[in-house]
């Protein structure tokens, strides 16, 4: 346990702890396991290395497969030894904000900036990030601490007016939270969770509520902003003023103050956050960097109007599910011991609206709840894109190195406190959000949020942990935030596959994790960023063992060891102890037997589609073949599509390339399955067939929902005609090709 420590920095037996930590018990027992698996791994691939040396006399065609089989077991050994860094030495902590006023006064708390950042006002509805917006507002800690700045990429008039209306709501709901104690500080999810709230103010606040959401909707519909519904004559004017002549990637920059903590009071008399909007410049000759350059744009304007200490940035679909998360981070802010080389701290992304069993796996538990842990015991974990608190310090140079000014314009005797509408403050917050501001500069490269990849959390995290900062991971029982997710296969691999292109373009860049990271982080830590970095390469095993063993199988070719021979046992104790180990940890941390499923049953599915389409076209890209432009995922609900997520049906109505591959796999391995049993009920010797029919029995199982899909549903989410044809096509291809090789 992590010692009793007062804000002076001494220790003492008399104040209560802030927090503590603690190594995760099975820890021993992953180290002993290591030790095991990795021997395990060292006899295949040496087994591999003598079949090579025996068959590069022989045949082409065995050689040839002797070497897929060998670059297979290469990459999933690589990806499971980097992996092993995660495991070396997990860390669980926890925190006891209930102790900290004994410590600090209300006055002492340290002041924050909330970065919100939107980009499309239809796949991300406004009224998705009001709600959020909101629910950080009626945080509860003291309103003048709290500035929150909305990042709208698409210059929508849209979300400008969704937050004019918020604004007004506001002032009703904040003083309701704090008067009710309200935990859902959520509008939408509050009035969804407590119809029958016996408070008298219930019906009232929920009327406003369901006012200011009828009007953002209908204004979505119509497409336009029309007068009647802005109410107050002075906002109007204001609105109308800043609308004329913009185009989504072509406009001025946008800064309006729409709540001042200065003047602006809530029906209780008490001091508002700071809310305020900004779009910035947009120019289509000048690069915009996607979300980290919006990022940087509100770090800047930030730093000239409030020029907090503390920033969270935070997704517009993830809202506020701990009022007290503020008060929680401030028992690692509290204590010298850490705070002098701490960059962030990160809470995991965690979701309501799952269905019962997650069939898109998009809980991430791995990579959200239980590998968090294992940076945390090394240099911390990554940045995940939401619900991180930064320094602010942390973003402009390393912990040792002196300090440059973040924005050369302001003056020595700049002071924060000036009024934030001002026109010496709005002048040069809107110079700073000029799209050519950064020309020349270090913005991007050793400042702010970093460029030069799609996953610019994961890039920014890892540069500063090479810097010789530290992060924290805390995760505590009630979840900090809650968010949406994709409800359809094709938003989920559309989504994984540009991570996928944003981690190759840190992986083959000059900062690639285990060259450039291991000078500068350890190995331990070089390897767990490394880990993410390949991640895509999952698809060489996956479509290997997907088509390999199933094509020889249709022409009587084995390419696995006996079942009677010492061999066998190795593949099944490296495939049993992989996948065993893989289920205890999603269980230990609260996951259940059919979510584990289809987090392995999706594993086998990214291999199939997004990690191979998104290698491909990292690939292309680098040649200056093609090139990607950052897509968002949909966040507007579909009914239909809503429908078959509840119950738990796969959606694949989209016509997508991505799905041709998975179809092909479901193909060819259902009637390599079906010959392999067919000749084994004939009596056929199937013994040297034998791993190959268990792998294709495996894949089948894990293959259900696309055989449903294909051949036994009749709604709107099936597999597409088209692609059941093309895959159907290509599949007998594959095997009259594959026919004439063996």
């Amino acid at each position: 346990m992590e010692g009793r420590r007062l804000r002076g920095g001494f220790t003492t037996t008399d104040s209560p702890p802030l927090h503590t930590s603690e190594p995760l018990r099975r820890t021993t027992f992953n180290r002993l396991f290591a030790a095991v698996y990795f021997s395990a791994i060292l006899a295949l691939l040496y087994r591999h290395v003598r079949n090579l040396f025996l068959l590069s006399t022989t045949s082409l065609l065995s050689f040839s497969i002797a070497l897929s089989l060998f670059i297979s077991d290469l990459v999933l050994g690589f990806m499971w030894a980097s992996l092993q860094a995660l495991r070396m030495s997990p860390i669980r902590r926890k925190e006891f904000p209930q102790d900290l006023k004994q410590i600090i006064k209300d006055e002492d708390f340290v002041e924050l900036d909330v970065f919100i950042c939107t980009a499309d006002p239809y796949k991300e509805p406004p009224m998705n990030v009001v709600n959020t917006a909101l629910s950080l507002m009626a945080y509860d800690y003291p309103t003048d601490k709290i500035s929150i700045y909305v990042s709208d990429d698409g210059g929508s008039d849209l979300t400008q007016f969704a937050f004019m209306e918020a604004a007004e709501f506001a002032r009703h709901w904040l003083p309701f939270c704090r008067e009710h104690n309200v935990m859902e500080r959520s509008p939408q999810v509050y009035f969804e969770s407590n119809y029958h709230s016996s408070s008298p103010h219930f019906e009232k606040i929920k009327i406003m509520y369901e006012d200011m959401k009828m009007k953002i909707e209908h204004v979505m519909d119509k497409g336009k902003i029309i007068d009647e519904y802005i109410s107050d004559q002075q906002r109007r004017q204001v609105f109308n003023k800043w609308i004329k002549g913009f185009t989504r990637m072509n406009h001025p920059t946008v800064i309006q103050v729409i709540l001042d903590k200065k003047h602006d009071k809530d029906n209780s008399g008490r001091l508002m956050p700071n809310l305020i909007y900004v779009s910035r410049e947009k120019n289509k000759t000048s690069p915009h960097h996607f979300k980290a350059g919006a990022l940087n744009v509100l770090l800047r304007v930030s730093a000239v109007m409030t020029n907090a200490p503390i920033i969270l940035t935070q997704d517009c679909d993830m809202y506020s599910n701990d009022p007290q998360t503020l008060v929680r981070i401030l028992c690692y802010l509290s204590d010298p011991a850490i705070k002098s080389n701490l960059a962030f701290i990160q809470f995991p992304q965690r979701f309501h609206g799952l269905n019962k069993h997650d069939i898109y796996a998009c809980e991430y538990k791995h990579h959200f709840q239980v590998n968090p842990m294992g940076f945390d015991g090394l240099k911390g974990p990554s940045y995940i894109g939401s619900g991180c608190f930064f320094h602010r310090r942390a973003l402009f140079g390393g912990p040792s190195t002196p300090v440059p000014p973040e924005i050369p314009e302001l003056s020595p005797d700049h002071v924060v406190s000036k009024p934030i509408q001002s026109q010496e403050i709005l002048s040069l917050a809107h110079h700073v959000a000029g799209c050519n501001y950064e020309n020349q500069t270090n913005w991007g490269s050793k400042s702010g949020f970093r460029y030069g990849s799609l996953v610019e959390d994961y890039n920014t995290s890892y540069r500063l942990h090479c810097e010789g900062w530290k992060s924290l991971f805390c995760n505590p029982k009630r979840a900090a935030f809650l968010g949406d997710v994709p409800i359809t296969l094709f938003d989920v691999l559309s989504q994984n596959k540009r991570w996928c292109i944003g981690l190759f373009e840190v992986a083959f860049s000059k900062y690639n994790p285990l060259i450039f990271g291991s000078q500068y982080m350890g190995v331990l830590m070089s390897l767990a960023y490394s880990h993410y970095a390949f991640w895509p390469i999952w698809c060489i095993p996956v479509i290997f063992y997907s088509f390999l063993p199933q094509l020889a199988l249709l022409n009587q070719f084995s390419i696995f060891p006996k079942l009677s021979e010492p061999w066998f046992f190795l593949y099944v104790f490296l495939f049993l102890g992989a996948y065993g180990q893989d289920f205890v940890e999603f269980f230990l941390a609260g996951g259940t037997v059919h979510r584990w499923w289809n987090c392995q049953r999706m594993w086998m599915i990214r291999g199939l589609s997004c990690y191979l389409f998104g290698s491909v076209e990292y690939l292309l890209k680098s040649v200056g073949i093609s090139t990607h432009g950052f897509s968002l995922t949909s966040k507007a609900l579909d009914d239909e599509h809503s429908k078959r997520y509840g119950w738990g049906i796969f959606e694949f109505s989209v016509p997508s390339p991505l799905f041709v591959p998975l179809t092909m796999a479901a193909i060819i391995n259902l009637f390599s399955f079906l010959l392999g049993l067919t000749a084994f009920m004939r009596g056929n010797n199937m013994e040297g067939l034998g791993l190959q029919m268990i792998l294709i029995g495996f894949i089948v199982l894990n293959c259900l929902p696309v055989y449903g899909a294909i051949a036994l549903r009749n709604d709107g989410g099936k597999i597409p005609t088209q692609i059941t044809i093309i895959s159907t096509f290509v599949s007998v291809a594959f095997y009259y090709a594959s026919s004439l090789c063996f």
